[in-house]
């Protein structure tokens, strides 16, 4: 399982030791104004943004860094200033160019004191030796200027770089390799350069360096930014292939789904000689989707696998991994049951499930995460245990693959609730479990950053073990975890 580092605020001096302190200078930034960056500087988060971005490259920003609330794009092109102002953070800089917004960290006394910080082990490889990927993102699709993405065989990615047959040197530097530290010298062909690296389906980062001069991959459209100022070239090594035969006269073929939140046409696919296709990475889970073929709507016609929507049809159903057995007992008497959940939006009519000697049951295939469901038998919303709930009362929870614990030490409440951006800001779904004199509540958490405060019989605070925090929109503060 991958291992995730986890930094509290108080240990910040960890990550800034990686990161250049931006100078405020206003000669230096007209004279070299950085792109994009998420960064830490003085005990507070900043936010640099050139304001001639293209759409794209800022859409990407915002969602690698989940800064959808402080809407960036109303701010750059309409100067609106009020998410901005409403989320706690300060206009350093707003001309013609260039943005620069930050936020305090509170409590910051002792972000320079080393003596705290935290010993940090990430484990890059599995078990086998193999380099873990960046599975941050439900799903991932490459773009290659003029030519197909790397070959892959038996798990085998052929990087490439065509042409530099005059340089002396090509090195392959990724996430994969430790970058520079772990870099693999390539081969040079007729063409260009080469090199096998054995990876598994999920996303990676990586640069060439040509004789010591580090260059993006020119015949790779997908670029990220890791937060530092830096743009990276970003492949996906793909699990799955959606292909629909025939339709050749079509013009335009889309494929949409849940791992892509059904967006119409956002994934074309490619004509081939017999249809259409598109090689895709999906992370584990269900998902549902359906293929729009000259703006008219489709399930795949090869794909028996459906489940019933919401517009009286069918949605195509595709998996990754192994799936998680639901099952409910009793209810004999029960004429239709149905599994619902925060995995598939809570449709009371999506999964039905079948009945056994003991009561019913339904597989459905979910990735690392946290979630809620219950169950709706004859028009009644049950719990886990089949006790009668209303509608609108959480769902019992469940976690896969936890990777933290949260810790909370009170030996006198009653009742402890974890709440924050992971799960909607629920004030009472995920109940924490008193241990000794701590509550505790494990869950899984993707990389970035997190929001929290615990309820605590009824009332929310922020986490007394975490000494820096940010200010939120109700003047009372939200705990911050970073994962890394």
């Amino acid at each position: 399982m991958e291992m995730r580092s986890f930094i509290h605020y108080r240990t910040l001096c960890y990550i800034i030791s990686n990161i250049v302190l931006l100078l405020l200078c206003p000669a230096l930034l007209s004279a070299q104004p950085p792109q994009k960056k998420y960064t830490f500087s003085h005990g507070s988060m900043q936010i640099i943004l050139s304001k001639d971005l293209d759409e794209k490259e800022l859409d990407q920003f915002i969602e690698q860094y989940d800064v959808a609330d402080l809407a960036l794009k109303q701010m750059i092109k309409l100067n609106f200033t009020d998410s901005i102002n409403k989320q706690g953070w300060k206009i350093e800089v707003n001309s013609k160019n260039l943005l620069i917004i930050s936020k305090a960290l509170m409590s910051a006394d002792n972000i320079g004191d080393g003596s705290g910080r935290l010993k940090v082990t990430v484990n890059t490889t599995t078990k086998s030796g193999n380099p873990i990927p960046l599975n941050n993102q439900r799903y991932g699709i490459n773009n290659f200027r003029k030519q197909l993405p790397f070959a892959i065989k038996d798990s085998i990615v052929i990087f490439t770089l065509d042409g530099k047959t005059d340089v002396k040197e090509v090195l392959l530097a990724g996430n994969f390799t430790g970058w520079q530290d772990g870099a693999l010298r390539m081969n040079k062909t007729t063409g260009g350069w080469q090199l096998p690296v054995k990876l598994l389906p999920g996303k990676y980062t990586y640069k060439f360096i040509v004789d010591g001069n580090w260059i993006n991959d020119p015949a790779n459209a997908i670029l990220e930014n890791d937060g530092e100022g830096n743009n990276n070239s970003v492949f996906y090594v793909t699990n799955s292939i959606f292909k629909l035969q025939n339709f050749t006269d079509a013009r335009n073929v889309f494929v949409a789904g849940s791992f892509a939140n059904w967006e119409d046409g956002k994934l074309r696919m490619y004509k081939t000689a017999g249809g259409w296709e598109l090689p895709v990475y999906l992370d584990t889970g269900t998902y549902t989707y359906r293929f729009l073929v000259d703006r008219k709507w489709m399930t795949d016609p090869s794909n028996n696998n459906k489940l019933p929507n919401e517009f009286n049809d069918y949605n195509s159903v595709i998996t990754i991994g192994k799936p998680v057995l639901f099952s409910l007992t009793g209810l004999p008497d029960a004429k239709k049951v149905y599994l619902a959940g925060s995995f598939n939006d809570w449709r009371k009519f999506e999964l039905p499930m079948a009945k056994t000697a003991n009561g019913w049951e339904v597989p459905y295939v979910l990735g690392a995460g946290n979630y809620e469901y219950k169950f709706y038998a004859d028009n009644k919303w049950l719990d886990a245990e089949g006790t009668i709930v209303k509608e609108s009362a959480p769902g019992s929870v469940f976690v896969i693959e936890p990777n933290y614990a949260f810790r909370f030490k009170n030996s006198t409440a009653e009742k402890v609730f974890l709440a924050g951006d992971f799960n909607g800001w629920s004030p009472d779904a995920y109940a924490m479990k008193k241990e000794g004199d701590e509550w505790v509540m494990p869950v899984h958490l993707s990389a970035g950053k997190h929001l929290y405060k615990f309820v605590v019989d009824g009332k929310w605070i922020i986490d007394p073990g975490n000494s820096l925090w940010e200010e939120n929109e109700h003047g009372t503060g939200n705990s911050i975890l970073w994962v890394k």
